[in-house]
């Protein structure tokens, strides 16, 4: 099921709570009854607010999208976890170290997706401290439902900007990445092509 504008809104509200200090004073944005956003003159533009709302809005639609594919109970950790295993069994370690988060994580990751019948996890048949992650049949299925949902939403999103637009849009939102491990990773995406650039890469 969808979530709401009121979801949204209040992801919002509790972002801003903690910055509640700033966003008065500087009165960035005024949120009213009825999910009404008017804007207020303002120095500094609310990157943050934005953000927020599109990664709900995205994640809203995975969701709804999946859900219309027959795979109800989309899990934020869904989209990366499930196409990373599609390549192959990982250990815990391995896992947990690709999609950047801990082993007690992983392991949490792991357990959820085994709970769904979408992964199974044994001990390594070389090494008992190892504990491997698999996909199931019903894994590879999903995943693959996931890769098909997200390049939907990657063409819905390219087809509502034109080229220039998705180029200064990576370029912002790359610089919205302040730590190390999240901009090497994202150092591996490819960045979208320049206006003039050929299809034939």
């Amino acid at each position: 099921m969808r979530r709401s504008w009121w979801s949204a809104r209040d992801l919002l509200i509790d972002l801003g709570q903690r910055g509640a200090a700033t966003l008065q004073k500087s009165n960035l944005v005024s949120y009213r009854n009825g999910g009404t956003v008017t804007e207020v003159p303002s120095a500094v533009y609310p990157f943050g607010d934005v953000l927020a709302l599109a990664r709900q809005s995205w994640l809203d639609e995975m969701a709804s999208r999946l859900e219309a594919r027959g795979y109800p109970g989309y899990h934020r950790s869904d989209a990366a976890a499930l196409r990373l295993l599609a390549r192959g069994p990982l250990a815990v370690g391995q896992f947990g170290a690709a999609l950047g988060i801990t082993r007690q994580a992983a392991r949490k990751t792991a357990a959820g997706l085994q709970q769904r019948g979408y992964a199974t996890t044994a001990r390594d048949p070389h090494d008992a401290r190892q504990l491997n992650i698999t996909l199931t049949p019903a894994g590879h299925d999903y995943a693959q439902a996931m890769t098909a949902v997200i390049a939907e939403l990657n063409r819905d999103v390219a087809s509502r900007a034109d080229p220039a637009q998705l180029a200064a849009a990576d370029t912002v939102l790359r610089a919205a990445l302040f730590d190390d491990s999240t901009q090497q990773r994202a150092h591996q995406l490819p960045r979208p092509r320049s206006p003039g650039q050929s299809e034939q890469l």
